[in-house]
């Protein structure tokens, strides 16, 4: 055999090799959403996407918006959007985008003024959120020029009416070139109270349940049944292109629902995964995260 063809042979059985020791990739790994926006001391929107462990960020809230109010963002201590400060983020959303991030506004929270009054009012409040925070245009943009990826739905306030409206109109505008992607954060106690009827548009890219704060479907000491049972019935019945894990990321940060890092990661997200459905896990939020680095231990896992 000539040397040519040696090397050829040593390098077909490496090959070969390869294909039985190099992990397959995994279709069942999911990546990390954060909420962000809700704290001054968590550090800015370009620091928390440099760190390499978020996929998604959820920039929170607007807590102010429809039956004809002025909508209002609150960042809490990050700017002042009545002084026009927040444009500055509009930077630092494009460096998150250019790590591959993907950038959502989240309308809603649990403290705010918002609903929407009909049909028609939900079509006047998503043309103001493609003109000042998507592909439109608008002299007024609250986060500059920047073009966040799409709307982050975490309603738990006021009525069930019309989110399944305002859904409809803000996917009419994926014809003009750029997708808006539509995520959600619902309770997990099925169906959602107030996003049901948005959920069952089948509109939603990513739905980020939230897992905590519920104690009939949350983790409790010693008992993942709950969840598991409630996971089941959110993956087998809504349409999502991705259903992710909502946590807190500390104990403080929410009244119940804390999974430790260890037996998330060697007790449910193992049998999570088995949903063709699993995005991730996302998290409340990146203050606390900060605090407890929640991410960081969980990250290889996930």
């Amino acid at each position: 055999m000539t040397n040519i063809n040696l090397v050829k042979h040593v390098i077909y059985f490496l090959l070969l090799l390869s294909c039985f020791f190099t992990k397959p990739s995994d279709a069942s790994r999911g990546g990390i959403a954060i909420y962000w926006g809700q704290n001054g001391n968590e550090g800015n929107l370009s620091a928390t996407c440099a760190t390499g462990r978020y996929a998604y960020v959820n920039v929170a809230f607007l807590v102010k918006f429809g039956n004809g109010q002025t909508p209002e963002l609150n960042l809490a201590g990050h700017c002042n959007p009545a002084a026009n400060t927040c444009t500055r983020i509009g930077s630092q959303v494009k460096d998150c985008q250019s790590r591959g991030i993907k950038v959502m506004l989240s309308l809603g929270g649990g403290i705010g003024n918002y609903s929407i009054g009909s049909r028609e009012d939900a079509k006047v409040v998503a043309n103001y959120l493609w003109n000042n925070f998507l592909g439109g245009k608008s002299s007024s943009r609250p986060l500059g020029d920047a073009v966040l990826d799409g709307i982050d739905f975490n309603i738990e306030l006021g009525s069930p009416q019309h989110w399944d409206d305002l859904a409809r109109s803000l996917s009419k505008f994926n014809h003009r070139g750029r997708k808006v992607y539509l995520t959600g954060a619902p309770q997990c106690p099925f169906p959602d109270r107030l996003m049901g009827t948005a959920l069952n548009t089948k509109l939603f890219d990513y739905v980020w349940i939230q897992f905590y704060n519920n104690p009939p479907c949350s983790y409790t000491s010693g008992n993942t049944q709950n969840l598991f049972d409630s996971w089941n019935k959110w993956t087998t019945s809504i349409t999502a292109q991705k259903i992710f894990l909502g946590l807190p990321a500390a104990p403080e940060a929410v009244g119940s629902g804390y999974i430790p890092p260890d037996v998330l990661t060697s007790q449910i997200l193992l049998m999570l995964k088995k949903s063709r459905k699993y995005g991730g896990v996302m998290l409340w939020s990146k203050f606390w995260d900060d605090k407890n680095g929640y991410s960081s231990s969980i990250l290889d896992s996930v």
